[in-house]
């Protein structure tokens, strides 16, 4: 005569969980194998599964933590983006108005070279006309 056993949802779950537990030390790969050669349903399947969430849940945790760090240090990057991009800006505005002025400056001297050799031919034909008038 068979004995059928009927496991208690209670008895099951600790079955399960004691499972869970031997898996934490196992591969993927292992755990995987062991899921796909036991019916689904089956302790061995549900601790398979129930170690490959966790596990997967960890890793997207991980992804998460990593993700927020690289996003706070893009934003760190962006911030000192675009201070350079104002101090460029400050520095160009800068040069421009540097280059004005010299500008400016080259003017007044072109003026000033002219006066100078409008001067100085004067002072020639004034010496020159002197010269004659004494003969």
């Amino acid at each position: 005569m068979a004995v059928i056993v009927e496991e208690t949802p209670v008895v099951g779950a600790d079955k399960v969980h004691a499972l869970v537990q031997l898996l934490r030390s196992r591969s993927y790969e292992e755990i995987r194998q062991r899921m796909y050669d036991n019916p689904p349903g089956s302790p061995w399947w549900s601790a398979c599964k129930i170690e490959l969430d966790i596990r997967n849940g960890e890793q997207i945790a991980a992804a998460l933590s990593a993700t927020s760090h690289v996003l706070e240090k893009l934003r760190g990057s962006t911030q000192h983006f675009e201070q350079l991009a104002e101090t460029l800006h400050e520095s160009t505005k800068e040069v421009m108005d540097m280059l004005a002025g010299t500008k400016e400056a080259g003017r007044r001297l072109e003026i000033a070279v002219y006066v100078t050799i409008g001067i100085t031919l004067v002072q020639l034909f004034n010496l020159i006309f002197e010269v004659f008038r004494k003969r």
